[in-house]
């Protein structure tokens, strides 16, 4: 018997669908406030859908799982996370424009500071601007010799964010993170979890170890922290999986990345949040389907600054007018993960989703967008990857299943 697959139902038409993804959306009620900061927004904008929306709450990946942006983001666009694995300094790559070839092992790595003992106490270096950021990491590849004929390449991504990329014959991308994803901690060793990755292991240990004494001087940078080594991954691309010509609206370089490895056409990085709306909304005609990327709710979540949280949704509300006005068929607004600022970091908490279908939803009539409403949606809560099929559905993008 066949194995059934929503990508054999695929048809292709003029319908339009829009994904409006606020990286980070969902929250829990915030400590003083009582209520999360997607129910403390004013955002008439966005309710003025809801009698045209259904509504649900979505888990990344599954129920009590806590999500990095990587596997978020695959399952906003109808992958199942838990089968595609890919480090993120794969996707760092992919952002900064860094071809990855078969001998390289990525990661992704952050300027830190570390106090006299090593103990780090801010994984962020207080996000160092750009500018800093470009001329630490021409200091290291000036400086840092790597043992044997390994080649070493660094490249920023954004404030204190960068790329590690070392190359050699033979070397494996099974490593840990020296990352401990917390501040008081030690940076982690990072260990091999195959023979292959032993080499692999030895230079990012050497690479650390060498960018220490040569940022010791340095206020505020003076650490770095690698996270998700990882080799290029075979993945198939949206196109193959869907009947769509895909597109993608984003500033940050990692979710340019993750757009450009499932075949997206990425379109240059938008200057700011209105001009992010305004290349969206010109790109209508050019697209079937169109990833629309806001980073700041991510951000402002992960610094613990509810209000600046609520400020971007409030943002975003007051922008959705230029989107409207392109006339998508189908819009969906969502988050690839939670991001609650009483956390200040990634949870496991299911995001909240709308669909707004003038022409096929079946309303949910909720007064109001945010968790405690979506929890009552027609949609009810289901894997973050369904969303996508039901974006297909509502856009008549698959075709009936089955005499």
């Amino acid at each position: 018997m066949a194995e059934f697959s929503v990508t054999k139902l695929g048809t292709k038409n003029e319908q339009k669908i829009f994904y409006l993804v606020l990286d980070g959306l969902g929250g829990i009620p915030f400590p003083g406030v009582g209520k999360t900061a997607l129910e403390a927004a004013r955002k008439p904008n966005i309710d003025a859908l809801l009698p045209h929306a259904t509504c649900g709450l979505f888990d990344p990946v599954e129920p009590g799982i806590t999500p990095g942006s990587g596997p978020g983001h695959l399952g906003l666009f109808g992958y199942d996370p838990r089968k595609y694995q890919i480090g993120r300094g794969v996707l760092s790559a992919l952002g900064v424009d860094f071809e990855l070839g078969p001998d390289d092992v990525a990661a992704r790595f952050n300027f830190c500071t570390l106090d006299k003992n090593r103990k780090i106490t801010d994984r962020r270096a207080g996000r160092i601007p750009t500018e800093t950021n470009v001329r630490l990491i021409k200091m290291l590849i000036e400086q840092v010799r790597l043992p044997g004929s390994a080649q070493l390449f660094l490249k920023t991504e954004a404030e204190h964010r960068g790329l590690f990329v070392v190359r050699g014959k033979g070397l494996g991308g099974n490593v840990s993170d020296t990352d401990p994803q917390k501040v008081g901690a030690l940076p982690l060793d990072p260990v091999a979890r195959d023979e292959q990755s032993k080499a692999t292991a030895g230079l990012a240990r050497d690479f650390v170890q060498q960018a220490e004494k040569i940022l010791a001087g340095e206020d505020k940078a003076n650490g770095v922290l690698l996270r998700g080594f990882d080799k290029f991954p075979d993945i198939p691309k949206m196109h193959e999986l869907f009947p769509l010509k895909c597109g993608a609206v984003a500033t940050y370089p990692m979710y340019r990345g993750v757009a450009r490895l499932v075949g997206m056409e990425v379109l240059p990085p938008p200057a700011d949040l209105p001009a992010t709306f305004e290349l969206a909304a010109a790109q209508r005609d050019n697209f079937d389907y169109l990833f629309i990327h806001v980073k700041y709710t991510d951000k402002a979540g992960e610094d613990g600054n509810f209000e600046w949280k609520v400020r971007v949704i409030e943002e975003v509300d007051a922008l959705l007018p230029k989107l409207l006005a392109a006339r998508p068929d189908v819009l969906v607004i969502t988050g690839d993960h939670s991001t609650p600022a009483a956390l200040k970091a990634h949870s496991w908490h299911p995001v909240p989703g709308l669909l707004y279908a003038p022409a096929t939803a079946r309303p949910d009539n909720l007064k109001s967008f945010d968790e405690s409403h979506c929890r009552c949606g027609g949609f009810g809560r289901m894997p973050l990857r369904m969303l996508m099929q039901l974006a297909l559905a509502h856009a008549l993008k698959l075709e009936k299943f089955g005499a």
